[in-house]
């Protein structure tokens, strides 16, 4: 399925006598005021904003596009994005050398912090590597998932970012169940449908740890389709509160649509935490592998 980020990719990266320059963004953002990152015409979106100001600091339209498209409410620490600007606007926002010693683009994410609101962050900007592309470099992409099982709910400084959780969890059995999904499989059952797009994902991290009162799910993969790991949470609650065995969520690997047997996990205790690209010299290969469709053995 082509997309805005595949159309996109093909620009080019530095100045060329006049063309674009091509930055690399890493982002922090507080989701729950956002229906999501990707730009909906009536909705306030982490991509709509970021467009405004940038599109105000360079004084023409420029589009941001990220490594993974966050659904409504959930958070990101460290997600990754690119957009591509034409050199002589970017000379025209950033016109003095850096300093000595100091990142070159310090100044233009301050002057960028002035034009966004609290509540989104654009933590650093670089000049990215050559065939570098946020969404199709990137090699997996690391979400963090946190409960409170406290029968007092959550603690006020962490209510936005954490479900509370009133039932019991058997964190065993759930780190039991987590195994079976690890590796290459479809997640048709754990995945909103969207037409063209492949439910084929390599699931590489899905680790539980109990912290007191916290239970923090820990999810890596080399990509994640729509609700995938709200999904992939919320069957694997149902095992922890016993009302499905361990042995359950491994059969869902053999359906071919979402199933209706669990419910999503709610989007408040989801983050990016990171994500994970090759040496800068191998970008361009990475996305040929990335859109190529994937099949199951």
């Amino acid at each position: 399925m082509t997309s805005p980020e595949a159309v996109n990719t093909n620009l080019p990266v530095t100045d060329s006598g006049g063309g674009q320059v091509r930055l690399r963004l890493d982002i922090a953002y507080d989701g729950t005021d956002f229906t999501g990152w990707a730009v909906q015409d009536g909705h306030r979106t982490v991509a709509g904003v970021l467009d405004d100001a940038f599109s105000t600091v360079f004084r023409t339209p420029v589009r941001v596009f990220g490594a993974g498209r966050t659904d409504s409410g959930v958070h990101a620490t460290g997600q990754v994005a690119h957009l591509d600007v034409p050199a002589d606007a970017l000379a025209h926002a950033y016109p003095r050398r850096p300093r000595p010693g100091q990142a070159e683009f310090l100044p233009l994410v301050r002057r960028l912090a002035r034009f966004l609101p609290e509540d989104v962050r654009v933590r650093e900007i670089n000049r990215a590597a050559a065939g570098f592309d946020a969404r199709f470099s990137a090699l997996r992409r690391h979400y963090t998932y946190r409960l409170s099982v406290a029968p007092y709910g959550v603690e006020p400084q962490l209510a936005r970012y954490v479900t509370a959780w009133q039932k019991p969890l058997d964190v065993e059995a759930i780190t039991a169940a987590s195994r079976d999904l690890l590796g290459l499989h479809n997640f048709a059952a754990f995945c909103r449908h969207r037409p063209g797009a492949t439910t084929i994902r390599d699931l590489q991290r899905l680790d539980w740890v109990r912290d007191g009162d916290l239970v923090i799910a820990h999810v890596s993969a080399d990509a994640f389709c729509w609700s995938m790991v709200r999904s992939l949470v919320g069957a694997l609650l149902a095992v922890g509160e016993g009302r499905r065995e361990p042995s359950w969520c491994a059969s869902l690997l053999s359906a071919t649509q979402r199933s209706s047997d669990f419910a999503a996990a709610p989007a408040r205790g989801l983050t990016l935490t990171g994500v994970d690209y090759p040496p800068d010299g191998e970008m361009a290969a990475r996305i040929m592998v990335t859109r190529d469709l994937r099949t199951l053995p």
